[in-house]
């Protein structure tokens, strides 16, 4: 069967709270982490919401120094990767340093420090740029922080695939465990490009919500009025280990990480192909290497943007993939309540699959309140489940043509 890799920490910095147990309690409750931006007047832009990480303050967790040469999305994935390794009561000091790995993804990278440095280059000049700015800016430095901080010295690098990214990057490490390359790595994504120029973005293209009149009902995956995603930032960190590596330092793991299929679409730079059938080829081939069978999905975590070709197209993915077995089979969109987290969406939502399997509880997607004739699944609308759940799905679909999908299932 080759070697089998666990997932056995999870670390949360999210909308909804500051750790991976109080973000799950939220998420059950069906909270919503939206409301006006309140780290710049969005007066201005069309957007005025988002789903900010309220109350962090790096200083409490990291040496203040240090944490001042960190871009906020580095900061995110420190935080959260700190929590992975303490859940998983592993000892980075009694490990190998080399066959542990730090991958860390993030779709955008430093665009806040980039953007408040490009300010002062126009007012202030050049010789007034800060010395970290490239350091802080760079997308893989989540990962080279996080590996500087734990003193793990594996393979560190990250995977960018816009939307796909925590997901991507969380495939590529557990390869690296396949492989026998590394027995642990410390591995997701992190994202914070809730910014004026992050938001003016996005808003040229037509993908965020102009639903400023409720905020707390702006994301509504599947339903209806959905009219665009709503910005999320956060981290999601997990650490995965070789089942043997896991079992031998007395470790439980909570679930295994049994395959993955990564797919493009190579059709469109924002949308999806037609139907879904990216999406689709990448559910197929996650579940293929699982081993699982459509009878045995008893989770889907959607990406579920609350856009409405992504959500009318994944819907039809998913009855692409799982046949009948689509209709009974319970799917839930957390962007509901987190946002979208862009690059670090696929590894929280990683995590949130871990949880459902590990504590047999599926998250709603909430606001769904008017019923789209082209969405008629079960989403599980605004109240979580207590069920068994023996595999789970993770879907992350991404601008440029990227689909990802994660497969779990209980040991």
């Amino acid at each position: 069967m080759g070697t089998r890799v666990v997932v056995t920490g999870i670390g949360m910095v999210t909308p909804l709270g500051l750790s991976a147990e109080t973000t799950w309690s939220a998420l059950l409750e069906g909270r919503s982490g939206v409301d006006y931006i309140s780290t710049f007047d969005p007066e201005p832009f069309e957007t005025k919401i988002a789903a900010e990480v309220k109350g962090f303050d790096p200083t409490d967790y990291l040496d203040r120094k240090e944490a001042r040469r960190m871009d906020r999305f580095v900061q995110l994935a420190a935080v959260a990767a700190q929590e992975a390794v303490a859940s998983a009561g592993l000892d980075l000091a009694a490990e190998e340093a080399e066959r542990v790995s730090v991958m860390i993804g993030s779709g955008i990278g430093g665009i806040q420090t980039l953007s408040q440095e490009f300010q002062v280059l126009m007012e202030r000049g050049p010789s007034k740029v800060n010395p970290f700015l490239i350091p802080m800016m760079l997308g893989d430095m989540a990962s080279g922080r996080v590996s500087m901080l734990m003193g793990a010295k594996g393979p560190n690098f990250s995977a960018i695939s816009s939307c796909s990214t925590g997901a991507d990057t969380i495939a590529e490490a557990s390869q690296l465990i396949r492989g026998g390359q590394i027995d642990v790595a410390i591995t997701g994504g992190s994202e914070a490009a809730i910014c004026p120029i992050g938001i003016a973005g996005f808003n040229a293209c037509n993908a965020l919500s102009r639903s400023n009149d409720e905020p707390q009902k702006a994301s509504r995956p599947f339903d209806a009025l959905r009219d665009g995603f709503v910005m999320g930032e956060g981290s999601g960190i997990l650490v995965l280990e070789s089942l043997e590596h896991a079992l031998a330092r007395g470790a439980t793991p909570l679930a295994e990480l049994a395959g993955h299929g990564a797919t493009a679409d190579a059709h469109h730079v924002t949308q999806p192909s037609p139907g879904g059938e990216g999406g689709a080829r990448a559910m197929q081939l996650a579940l293929t290497r699982a081993g699982l069978s459509p009878s045995e999905v008893g989770y889907v975590n959607a990406h579920g943007t609350s856009t409405p070709m992504n959500d009318k197209f994944e819907t039809m993915a998913i009855k692409t993939v799982l046949g009948e077995e689509a209709y009974s089979t319970p799917i839930s969109s957390t962007k509901s309540m987190t946002g979208h987290l862009l690059g670090a969406a696929g590894a929280l939502e990683a995590a949130v699959c871990v949880l459902a399997v590990s504590r047999g509880a599926i998250p709603p997607t909430i606001n769904l309140e008017n019923p789209d004739p082209d969405c008629d699944l079960d989403y599980t609308p605004n109240a979580s489940r207590n069920v068994p759940v023996a595999a789970a799905i993770s879907n992350s679909l991404g601008f440029g043509g990227h689909n990802t999908c994660l497969a779990f299932k209980s040991l």
